[in-house]
Protein backbone atom coordinates (compact mmCIF):
# COMPACT_ATOMS: atom_id res chain seq x y z
CA UNK A 1 0.00 0.00 0.00
CA UNK A 2 1.14 3.45 -1.00
CA UNK A 3 1.86 5.63 1.98
CA UNK A 4 -0.65 8.24 0.34
CA UNK A 5 -3.29 5.49 0.60
CA UNK A 6 -2.42 4.33 3.84
CA UNK A 7 -2.76 7.43 5.34
CA UNK A 8 -6.24 8.13 3.48
CA UNK A 9 -7.58 4.82 4.94
CA UNK A 10 -6.16 6.34 8.43
CA UNK A 11 -7.78 9.60 8.13
CA UNK A 12 -11.35 8.22 7.02
CA UNK A 13 -11.20 5.98 9.92
CA UNK A 14 -10.27 8.57 12.71
CA UNK A 15 -13.14 10.99 11.11
CA UNK A 16 -15.38 8.51 11.14
CA UNK A 17 -14.73 7.35 14.77
CA UNK A 18 -14.69 11.43 15.97
CA UNK A 19 -18.70 11.44 14.24
CA UNK A 20 -19.82 8.17 15.81
CA UNK A 21 -19.39 7.64 19.35
CA UNK A 22 -19.69 3.58 18.79
CA UNK A 23 -16.51 3.49 17.07
CA UNK A 24 -14.46 5.03 19.43
CA UNK A 25 -12.62 3.09 21.78
CA UNK A 26 -12.09 3.50 25.67
CA UNK A 27 -8.42 4.65 26.50
CA UNK A 28 -6.65 4.28 30.08
CA UNK A 29 -2.96 5.75 30.23
CA UNK A 30 -0.84 4.39 33.18
CA UNK A 31 2.30 6.55 33.47
CA UNK A 32 5.71 5.54 34.82
CA UNK A 33 7.10 8.54 36.34
CA UNK A 34 10.30 6.47 36.84
CA UNK A 35 10.99 6.06 33.01
CA UNK A 36 8.46 8.89 32.09
CA UNK A 37 6.92 6.50 29.72
CA UNK A 38 2.88 6.51 29.29
CA UNK A 39 1.62 3.08 28.66
CA UNK A 40 -2.06 2.47 27.48
CA UNK A 41 -5.34 -0.26 27.58
CA UNK A 42 -7.07 0.99 24.63
CA UNK A 43 -10.56 -1.16 24.19
CA UNK A 44 -13.46 -1.50 22.15
CA UNK A 45 -16.50 -1.03 25.11
CA UNK A 46 -18.94 -2.84 22.56
CA UNK A 47 -16.56 -6.32 22.61
CA UNK A 48 -14.44 -5.67 25.56
CA UNK A 49 -11.34 -6.45 23.43
CA UNK A 50 -8.31 -4.67 24.08
CA UNK A 51 -4.91 -3.53 22.93
CA UNK A 52 -1.84 -2.70 25.20
CA UNK A 53 0.20 -0.13 24.07
CA UNK A 54 3.89 0.14 25.26
CA UNK A 55 3.80 -1.48 28.47
CA UNK A 56 6.81 -0.80 31.45
CA UNK A 57 8.81 -3.77 32.98
CA UNK A 58 10.11 -1.81 35.74
CA UNK A 59 14.16 -2.45 35.98
CA UNK A 60 16.62 -1.46 39.04
CA UNK A 61 20.03 -0.91 37.14
CA UNK A 62 22.37 -0.81 39.73
CA UNK A 63 21.12 -4.52 41.06
CA UNK A 64 19.93 -5.58 37.95
CA UNK A 65 16.85 -6.43 39.36
CA UNK A 66 13.51 -6.67 37.50
CA UNK A 67 10.11 -6.06 38.87
CA UNK A 68 6.18 -6.43 37.75
CA UNK A 69 4.60 -3.56 39.48
CA UNK A 70 4.02 -1.25 36.50
CA UNK A 71 2.58 -4.30 34.24
CA UNK A 72 0.99 -5.84 37.25
CA UNK A 73 -1.39 -2.47 37.34
CA UNK A 74 -2.21 -3.17 33.89
CA UNK A 75 -3.08 -6.96 34.33
CA UNK A 76 -5.37 -5.81 37.17
CA UNK A 77 -7.07 -3.19 35.45
CA UNK A 78 -7.93 -5.72 32.51
CA UNK A 79 -9.34 -7.94 35.00
CA UNK A 80 -11.28 -5.66 36.68
CA UNK A 81 -13.20 -4.56 34.18
CA UNK A 82 -13.82 -8.16 31.92
CA UNK A 83 -11.76 -7.36 28.75
CA UNK A 84 -9.79 -9.46 26.61
CA UNK A 85 -6.35 -8.48 25.33
CA UNK A 86 -5.86 -8.90 21.40
CA UNK A 87 -2.94 -7.00 20.41
CA UNK A 88 0.12 -6.39 22.58
CA UNK A 89 1.57 -2.87 20.37
CA UNK A 90 4.99 -1.85 20.36
CA UNK A 91 5.41 1.64 18.66
CA UNK A 92 9.49 0.77 18.47
CA UNK A 93 12.04 -0.81 20.67
CA UNK A 94 12.33 1.72 23.05
CA UNK A 95 15.79 2.64 24.06
CA UNK A 96 14.28 4.01 27.47
CA UNK A 97 12.72 0.95 29.19
CA UNK A 98 12.44 -2.42 29.10
CA UNK A 99 9.25 -3.42 27.81
CA UNK A 100 6.91 -6.05 29.86
CA UNK A 101 5.38 -7.55 27.02
CA UNK A 102 6.07 -11.49 27.45
CA UNK A 103 5.00 -11.13 31.22
CA UNK A 104 1.86 -9.78 30.00
CA UNK A 105 0.62 -12.26 26.77
CA UNK A 106 1.99 -14.88 29.52
CA UNK A 107 -0.57 -13.72 31.98
CA UNK A 108 -3.28 -12.09 29.39
CA UNK A 109 -2.55 -13.61 25.97
CA UNK A 110 -2.88 -11.50 22.78
CA UNK A 111 -0.65 -11.00 19.84
CA UNK A 112 3.00 -9.35 20.24
CA UNK A 113 3.11 -6.86 17.56
CA UNK A 114 5.61 -3.99 15.87
CA UNK A 115 6.59 -2.73 12.76
CA UNK A 116 8.62 -4.70 9.89
CA UNK A 117 11.61 -2.39 10.06
CA UNK A 118 12.17 -3.73 13.69
CA UNK A 119 14.92 -6.42 11.74
CA UNK A 120 16.64 -3.16 10.24
CA UNK A 121 17.14 -2.38 13.95
CA UNK A 122 18.09 -5.69 15.11
CA UNK A 123 20.71 -5.48 11.96
CA UNK A 124 22.62 -2.52 13.28
CA UNK A 125 22.12 -3.26 17.14
CA UNK A 126 23.06 -6.99 16.64
CA UNK A 127 26.29 -5.43 15.27
CA UNK A 128 26.35 -2.92 18.32
CA UNK A 129 26.07 -5.81 20.93
CA UNK A 130 28.25 -8.02 18.96
CA UNK A 131 25.28 -11.08 19.25
CA UNK A 132 25.72 -14.29 17.57
CA UNK A 133 24.25 -16.37 14.80
CA UNK A 134 21.79 -17.45 17.68
CA UNK A 135 20.29 -13.69 17.82
CA UNK A 136 17.40 -14.06 15.31
CA UNK A 137 17.13 -10.81 12.65
CA UNK A 138 14.13 -11.89 11.12
CA UNK A 139 11.45 -10.42 13.95
CA UNK A 140 10.53 -13.71 14.92
CA UNK A 141 10.94 -12.65 18.57
CA UNK A 142 7.12 -10.79 18.07
CA UNK A 143 3.90 -12.64 17.01
CA UNK A 144 2.99 -10.13 13.93
CA UNK A 145 4.89 -7.44 11.91
CA UNK A 146 2.83 -4.58 10.87
CA UNK A 147 3.88 -2.70 6.85
CA UNK A 148 2.92 0.49 6.68
CA UNK A 149 -1.08 0.94 5.95
CA UNK A 150 -1.94 -2.67 7.25
CA UNK A 151 -5.34 -3.03 8.34
CA UNK A 152 -6.10 -4.36 11.75
CA UNK A 153 -9.12 -4.11 14.22
CA UNK A 154 -10.27 -4.22 18.16
CA UNK A 155 -13.39 -6.10 18.49
CA UNK A 156 -15.62 -3.86 16.19
CA UNK A 157 -13.45 -0.88 16.04
CA UNK A 158 -10.87 -0.63 12.78
CA UNK A 159 -7.32 0.64 13.09
CA UNK A 160 -4.48 1.33 10.81
CA UNK A 161 -0.73 1.01 11.47
CA UNK A 162 1.41 4.08 10.17
CA UNK A 163 5.09 3.86 9.37
CA UNK A 164 6.72 6.93 10.82
CA UNK A 165 10.48 6.46 10.82
CA UNK A 166 13.03 9.13 12.08
CA UNK A 167 13.38 8.64 15.81
CA UNK A 168 14.34 5.33 14.77
CA UNK A 169 13.74 3.22 11.51
CA UNK A 170 10.84 1.09 13.09
CA UNK A 171 8.93 3.50 15.06
CA UNK A 172 4.95 2.94 14.29
CA UNK A 173 1.71 5.45 14.80
CA UNK A 174 -1.08 3.35 15.28
CA UNK A 175 -5.02 4.51 14.71
CA UNK A 176 -7.04 2.66 16.43
CA UNK A 177 -10.60 4.56 15.72
CA UNK A 178 -10.02 8.13 16.58
CA UNK A 179 -7.41 7.50 19.17
CA UNK A 180 -3.83 7.84 17.47
CA UNK A 181 -0.59 6.32 19.50
CA UNK A 182 2.59 7.93 18.60
CA UNK A 183 5.45 6.16 20.07
CA UNK A 184 8.22 8.85 20.00
CA UNK A 185 7.84 10.83 16.78
CA UNK A 186 5.91 13.78 19.16
CA UNK A 187 5.50 14.72 22.77
CA UNK A 188 3.05 17.37 24.08
CA UNK A 189 3.17 20.14 21.72
CA UNK A 190 4.67 22.65 24.71
CA UNK A 191 8.08 19.96 25.00
CA UNK A 192 8.05 19.04 20.71
CA UNK A 193 9.04 16.46 19.24
CA UNK A 194 11.67 13.31 19.72
CA UNK A 195 15.39 12.87 19.17
CA UNK A 196 16.85 11.64 15.91
CA UNK A 197 20.40 10.96 16.85
CA UNK A 198 20.06 7.23 17.60
CA UNK A 199 21.62 4.90 15.02
CA UNK A 200 19.25 4.54 12.18
CA UNK A 201 17.53 7.59 13.30
CA UNK A 202 16.81 10.40 10.44
CA UNK A 203 15.47 14.03 11.48
CA UNK A 204 14.58 14.75 7.85
CA UNK A 205 12.36 11.69 8.15
CA UNK A 206 10.78 12.49 11.45
CA UNK A 207 10.13 15.60 10.00
CA UNK A 208 8.34 13.90 6.78
CA UNK A 209 6.91 11.51 9.62
CA UNK A 210 5.37 14.51 11.54
CA UNK A 211 3.68 15.98 8.81
CA UNK A 212 2.23 12.40 7.72
CA UNK A 213 0.66 12.40 11.01
CA UNK A 214 -0.81 16.00 11.10
CA UNK A 215 -2.88 15.25 7.86
CA UNK A 216 -4.96 13.11 10.36
CA UNK A 217 -8.29 15.25 11.58
CA UNK A 218 -7.60 17.73 14.05
CA UNK A 219 -9.94 16.30 16.84
CA UNK A 220 -8.16 13.19 16.36
CA UNK A 221 -7.04 11.92 20.12
CA UNK A 222 -3.09 11.90 20.26
CA UNK A 223 -1.55 9.72 23.15
CA UNK A 224 2.16 9.95 23.49
CA UNK A 225 4.96 7.78 24.87
CA UNK A 226 6.37 9.85 27.18
CA UNK A 227 6.27 13.85 28.69
CA UNK A 228 8.68 15.35 31.18
CA UNK A 229 7.49 18.60 32.37
CA UNK A 230 8.18 21.29 29.83
CA UNK A 231 9.61 24.34 31.04
CA UNK A 232 6.78 26.47 33.33
CA UNK A 233 4.75 23.17 33.15
CA UNK A 234 4.21 21.21 36.69
CA UNK A 235 2.18 18.22 35.44
CA UNK A 236 2.73 15.04 33.73
CA UNK A 237 0.55 15.49 30.68
CA UNK A 238 0.86 12.70 27.67
CA UNK A 239 -2.74 13.11 26.13
CA UNK A 240 -3.38 15.97 23.25
CA UNK A 241 -5.03 16.27 19.90
CA UNK A 242 -3.94 16.35 16.27
CA UNK A 243 -5.26 19.78 16.05
CA UNK A 244 -3.43 21.17 19.21
CA UNK A 245 0.09 19.35 17.75
CA UNK A 246 -0.48 20.81 14.09
CA UNK A 247 -0.87 24.29 15.13
CA UNK A 248 1.11 24.29 18.47
CA UNK A 249 3.69 22.08 18.58
CA UNK A 250 7.30 23.99 19.10
CA UNK A 251 9.47 22.31 16.30
CA UNK A 252 6.86 21.39 14.35
CA UNK A 253 4.10 23.49 13.90
CA UNK A 254 2.45 24.60 10.39
CA UNK A 255 4.86 27.04 8.54
CA UNK A 256 7.86 25.60 9.97
CA UNK A 257 10.14 23.84 6.87
CA UNK A 258 11.47 20.94 6.71
CA UNK A 259 15.26 22.20 6.58
CA UNK A 260 14.12 24.62 9.78
CA UNK A 261 13.64 21.59 11.56
CA UNK A 262 16.53 19.86 10.36
CA UNK A 263 18.35 22.14 11.79
CA UNK A 264 17.21 22.45 14.74
CA UNK A 265 16.45 18.99 15.57
CA UNK A 266 20.21 18.22 15.05
CA UNK A 267 21.81 20.80 17.22
CA UNK A 268 19.30 20.06 19.92
CA UNK A 269 20.23 16.78 19.76
CA UNK A 270 23.81 17.21 19.68
CA UNK A 271 23.52 18.30 23.21
CA UNK A 272 21.90 15.63 24.31
CA UNK A 273 23.45 12.86 26.32
CA UNK A 274 22.59 8.92 26.29
CA UNK A 275 19.12 7.80 28.02
CA UNK A 276 19.72 6.20 30.94
CA UNK A 277 18.35 2.86 30.14
CA UNK A 278 19.90 2.53 26.47
CA UNK A 279 21.68 0.02 26.68
CA UNK A 280 19.81 -2.58 28.63
CA UNK A 281 16.47 -1.63 27.13
CA UNK A 282 17.32 -2.34 23.17
CA UNK A 283 19.22 -5.42 23.92
CA UNK A 284 15.70 -6.64 25.35
CA UNK A 285 13.41 -4.99 23.13
CA UNK A 286 14.93 -5.91 19.99
CA UNK A 287 13.93 -9.54 20.92
CA UNK A 288 10.27 -8.14 22.00
CA UNK A 289 11.42 -7.73 25.31
CA UNK A 290 12.52 -10.99 25.87
CA UNK A 291 16.16 -11.54 27.67
CA UNK A 292 18.85 -13.22 26.41
CA UNK A 293 19.44 -16.60 26.43
CA UNK A 294 21.20 -17.81 30.06
CA UNK A 295 24.85 -19.05 29.50
CA UNK A 296 26.40 -21.95 31.18
CA UNK A 297 25.71 -21.43 34.82
CA UNK A 298 22.00 -20.51 34.25
CA UNK A 299 22.38 -16.72 34.33
CA UNK A 300 21.48 -14.10 32.49
CA UNK A 301 23.52 -11.33 31.13
CA UNK A 302 23.44 -7.92 29.42
CA UNK A 303 26.29 -6.37 27.50
CA UNK A 304 27.74 -3.20 28.04
CA UNK A 305 30.01 -2.18 24.87
CA UNK A 306 32.28 0.41 25.77
CA UNK A 307 32.91 3.61 23.65
CA UNK A 308 30.89 2.69 20.58
CA UNK A 309 27.92 4.92 21.17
Amino acid sequence: MTHDTALQSAVDLAAKAAAEESTAPIVQGFFDEETFTASYIVHDPATGKAAIVDSVLDFDQPSGRTSTGSADAIIAYVKELGLSVQWLLETHAHADHLSAAPYLQEHLGGTLAIGSEILTVQNVFGKVFNEGTEFARDGSQFDHLFSDGDGFALGDIQAVALHVPGHTPADMAYVIGDAIFVGDTMFMPDYGTARADFPGGDARRLFQSIRRLMHLPDESRVFLCHDYKAPGRDTFVHETTIGAERTGNVHAHDGVTEDEFVEMRTQRDATLGMPRLILPSVQVNMRGGHFPEPEENGTRYLKLPLNTL
